[in-house]
């Protein structure tokens, strides 16, 4: 009997995926069923990427069944290459059109307040994503996504990477574990990828292996735009060794923790006093300090309580976080809001920056407000503040000039 494979998602529930499944017949052409609600609209422009796509691998005799559910064209080529891929060994890759707003790059001081998770097979998820503007979604290869289905997750996130507009947000992908993660990045970084976050970071041996298997793939493809890493912290190790890890490689722009599997790791309950996690949170904070980068905090997982995700911001800001984990949109504005400045910070920041300037229009070589001298280290960090404020809508940019005006 010759052997049928399959990709993708159906049962109910099932919207903007297909299920697709392909047995490699000996002479009777290609023979295309499907089922699908829109068949009358797209039937006819399904059945021609189908053509396309089994003309570009080669095969000419096969039997393929495809249940769709509204999928996209990005959706329904990565199920069929994932499927076709199960039956052929071949490095040929059947790639979706490029966007061309997608070719935008990000710099390492990015704002990175909120990352929204998204499954990495699961398109509908996907889809609409950047206009609830984080600052970056996550397309996740590891936890999000079952053990079965990895494979095919890199065909639809690789495609996703190429087809979707992300609004101008960061793109980032979370690689599963090494060294099973290295296999995950020759679909992802051919493809205009920002950002890589590294899962349960436990040494800088971890980042090094990623650093080289990325530099190999950007030689062999000509690649020279820079990818940022994140490692994520998740375990007592790797709490311990988070400076080690967090000065591993210059690519590293933030690193985050991840409180569900430290927690497990300690054998404790994650509560909401998170009494159980305010070492390990201190000790990320430190460590991304002492290295120059953003320290990012867990996720919080109740999407239904605002209120305790406000006050989890708040105490995670106090902490020295400069942002956090999302996994539903509608968590995003309360994040940006309270990891925001507030106006008494605003204010005292103003202060700080307007002496500072009045200081050096002066030429004086010091920087005083009141009576306190201000130190360098203070001053960026009011600069860091204002800019925070512009960018969260806080502060107008133009402030200064306003100030000015009202004199």
């Amino acid at each position: 009997m010759d052997k049928i494979a399959s990709a993708g998602n159906k049962g109910k529930g099932i919207r903007s995926d297909c299920f697709v499944s392909i047995e490699i017949t000996k002479n009777s052409g290609l023979e295309i069923q499907l089922e699908s609600k829109v068949k009358v609209l797209y039937g006819e422009s399904i059945k021609k990427l189908v053509h396309e796509i089994f003309s570009f691998f080669g095969i000419t005799n096969a039997k393929v069944i495809i249940e769709d559910f509204g999928a996209l064209p990005f959706v329904l080529a990565a199920r069929i290459e994932a499927a076709i891929k199960q039956l052929i060994n071949t490095e040929k890759e059947f790639l979706t059109a490029f966007l061309e707003e997608n070719k935008y790059q990000t710099t390492r001081e990015r704002n990175r307040i909120s990352r929204l998770y998204l499954p990495g097979n699961t398109p509908p998820l996907m889809i609409n994503a950047g206009v609830h503007k984080p600052d970056g979604i996550i397309l996740d290869l590891e936890d999000a996504v079952a053990p079965a289905k990895k494979g095919e997750a890199r065909f639809l996130v690789r495609n996703a990477l190429r087809s979707l507009d992300f609004y101008g947000v960061e793109r980032m992908v979370r690689i599963n574990q090494v060294p099973k993660g290295l296999e995950d990045l020759d679909y992802i970084i051919p493809h205009n990828v920002n950002l890589i976050l590294i899962p349960k970071a436990e040494s800088a041996d971890q980042i090094i292996q990623v650093e080289n298997k990325i530099k190999e793939i950007q030689n062999k493809k000509g690649i020279n735009h820079p990818v940022w890493y994140m490692p994520i912290i998740e375990s007592s190790l790797g709490v311990l060794k988070s400076l080690e890890i967090a000065q591993s490689s210059k690519n590293i722009v933030a690193m985050a923790i991840g409180l569900e599997d430290y927690t497990a790791d300690l054998g404790t309950k994650r509560t909401l006093e998170a009494t159980e996690s305010f070492f390990a949170r201190c000790q990320v904070v430190n460590a991304c300090r002492a290295a120059g980068i953003q320290p990012i905090d867990s996720v919080f997982s109740d999407v239904a309580d605002m209120e305790g995700l406000k006050q989890n911001v708040l105490k995670s800001k106090s902490i020295g976080f400069d942002g956090m984990g999302c996994i539903h949109p509608r968590q995003i504005k309360v994040i940006h809001d309270n990891y925001a400045p507030d106006n008494d910070e605003i204010e005292k920041a103003k202060k700080i920056v307007n002496a500072f300037i009045e200081a050096t229009e002066k030429g004086l070589g010091v920087v005083s407000l009141g009576t306190k001298m201000i130190d360098p280290p203070v001053v960026k960090r009011a600069q860091k503040l204002i800019d925070l404020a512009i960018n969260t809508g806080k502060l107008s940019k133009n402030w200064r000039e306003i100030e000015n005006d009202k004199v």
